[in-house]
C-alpha cells in the first residue's frame, strides 16, 4: 500500500509565533496561507503543516498521488482502493471516500492510541 507524501499536520495556537520557531530549524513556507491561519513549512523532504482553529490534536497526513513537493506521481494507488485495502484487513474507518466517484477525496483512521491518520488525495 503507497500512501503518497508525508506530512504532520500540527495544531497551533499562534501560526505566527509557530512559522517563526519552524523558521529557526530551517523550515521555509511552501504552500497555504498565513492570512487564512494555515501553512505548509518544508526542510529537505520534512514536511509540516501548521494550522491554527481548525482542528484539535495533530494529525498524520498522507497524500496519495503526491510527492514532497505537490507533484504528481504516476502511477499511484487511489484512496478509494486504499480504502478497501484497510476495509479487508479489518481496519476500522472513521470517515470514508464515495466509492462512486473519482478524483480528490479522503478518508480517515485512527491508530491504536487514538492518533488520526487523514489520506488526503488532491486529484
Amino acid at each position: 500500500m503507497k500512501l503518497g507524501a508525508f506530512s504532520v499536520s500540527l495544531s497551533v495556537k499562534d501560526i505566527r509565533a509557530s512559522k517563526e520557531f519552524y523558521e529557526q530549524l530551517g523550515f521555509t513556507a511552501f504552500a497555504g496561507d498565513l492570512q487564512q491561519n494555515y501553512l505548509i513549512m518544508k526542510n529537505g523532504n520534512a514536511l509540516i503543516g501548521l494550522f491554527q482553529g481548525m482542528f484539535q490534536g495533530n494529525i498524520l497526513t498522507f497524500n496519495p498521488g503526491w510527492d514532497e513537493n505537490a507533484q504528481n506521481v504516476d502511477p499511484f494507488e487511489d484512496v478509494r482502493e486504499i480504502q478497501r485495502q484497510l476495509k479487508s484487513k479489518g481496519v476500522a474507518l472513521a470517515t470514508e471516500a464515495d466509492e462512486t466517484t473519482t478524483g480528490p477525496a479522503s478518508i480517515m483512521v485512527h491508530d491504536p492510541d487514538g492518533n488520526v491518520i487523514y489520506i488526503d488525495q488532491h486529484r
